[in-house]
This record gives structure tokens, C-alpha cells and sequence, in this order.
């Protein structure tokens, strides 16, 4: 499998520089969502087109993934077509990738840069499969060396390359008035039900919620809102 520099930095000081450094106009801007409180809420500019999310992987949460996929090929689940989703097959990828899902589904709300190396890749992985897509993304060098230079963003040391990592990305987005979970370790997008544009928020922090309960010893969670700068 091949691996990224590990990202150690705030969320907060790499996305921002990685958004410019892909060629993404600074029309829209990833901001912390400081808590899951109405009040903190309404501090976050809207709208909000994405949700990132940073949890910790734990034993806990690894159960409830087995059993999540195993019901939903039982039982089935409704998964618009247009739903741009891609695997993870590179370690420490997971904020690249969580990144990717967040723009590919909104990227008609985006003003990419005419050179934009993200734009680039979107169109040309735009009807591969979420396998090739993550097969094509193992070999798009300027999505790689994007990463690396972010991931010393805010750094004062270099991370190593081998270091482990028990934190992962996933997406939240609105796909067609649906609140999907992107998370290129699972085989399939995740329908979380229906939303809108005015309750996206509210209903992606919901599912955030949900994350934490499952280990509510865990402290190390962390909402990032893609939001209208």
C-alpha cells in the first residue's frame, strides 16, 4: 500500500492552504465548529456545503463498522448515481480524501483556478469507479506533493513517514437532498437520510454526535465546516 506524509497540524492551518495550494477560489473556507450546541452552531457562516470529520479509530468503533456494513448489504440502502466516492488504498490519506469528497460533490458551487491540479483530476476520474479512482489518485503526483507540503503546515518538526496513525477523515455532504458519509475505508457511501440546504449543518452534527457516543471515553473528535467565506 502506498503511504502519505503523515499530517500532524490542525486541521484548521492545513486545510485552508491546501484548498489554495489544489487551486480552489477562496470563495468558500473550512472553519472549526467549536461544539454541537445550537448557539455554537449559528456561530459557523452558512451556508455550509461539507463536513469533515477527525475521530480516533478504536476497537469500538471498528465493531460497529463490521456490523454497519454487514446490515446495510443485508438490507440494502439508496445511493444516488451522481455521488462522486472514491476508496482508500494510500496510508495517511484520509484528509486528502476527505478533502476530495468534500469538493467533488459540491464542485459546482466551486471556482477553480484554470491550472487547478484538483480540477484536473475530478474531471479526469470523474467516470472511473471508487477503485480506480483510488488506484488513479496513487499516481497523481501533484495531489501527492500538495499533501506533504501541507502536512508541515504549522509543524515545527517534520512527521516521519512511518509513523502511525489512529485518527481518520471522512466527509459529511448533500448529494441530492440526502446526507451521505464518505469514508474511503468503507466500500460504499453511507445514506444517513434526508436533508436541505438550510439543515445540513444541524444534520451532519447529528451524525457527528452519533460517532462520539459510540466511544464516549474519546475526547479526540473534531468538526470542520466547509463554509461561504
Amino acid at each position: 500500500m502506498s503511504t502519505f506524509l503523515k499530517i500532524l497540524g490542525s486541521p484548521h492551518l492545513f486545510l485552508p492552504y491546501f484548498l489554495k495550494q489544489l487551486g480552489i477560489h477562496p470563495d468558500w473556507q473550512f472553519v472549526d465548529v467549536y461544539g454541537m450546541e445550537p448557539e455554537l452552531l449559528s456561530m459557523v457562516p452558512r451556508p455550509v456545503c461539507a463536513v469533515l470529520l477527525l475521530f480516533p479509530i478504536t476497537e469500538k468503533y471498528e465493531t460497529f463498522r463490521t456490523e454497519e456494513e454487514e446490515r446495510i448489504k443485508a438490507k440494502g440502502q439508496d445511493v444516488k448515481s451522481s455521488v462522486y466516492f472514491m476508496k482508500q488504498t494510500i496510508n495517511n490519506a484520509c484528509g486528502t480524501i476527505g478533502l476530495i469528497h468534500a469538493i467533488a460533490n459540491n464542485r459546482d458551487k466551486m471556482n477553480f483556478e484554470t491550472n487547478s491540479s484538483l480540477k484536473k483530476f475530478l474531471e479526469d476520474s470523474l467516470s472511473m469507479t471508487p477503485e480506480e479512482r483510488a488506484k488513479y489518485l496513487e499516481t497523481y503526483e501533484a495531489i501527492r506533493v500538495t499533501h506533504e507540503s501541507s502536512a508541515h503546515e504549522g509543524q515545527t518538526e517534520a512527521p516521519s513517514i512511518d509513523e502511525k496513525v489512529d485518527l481518520h477523515f471522512i466527509a459529511l455532504v448533500n448529494v441530492g437532498g440526502h446526507l451521505y458519509e464518505l469514508d474511503g475505508r468503507k466500500p460504499f457511501p453511507i445514506n444517513h437520510g434526508e436533508t436541505s440546504d438550510d439543515s445540513f449543518l444541524e444534520d451532519a452534527i447529528e451524525v457527528c454526535k452519533k460517532f462520539m457516543e459510540r466511544d464516549p471515553e474519546e475526547l479526540r473528535f473534531n468538526a470542520i465546516a466547509l463554509s461561504a467565506a
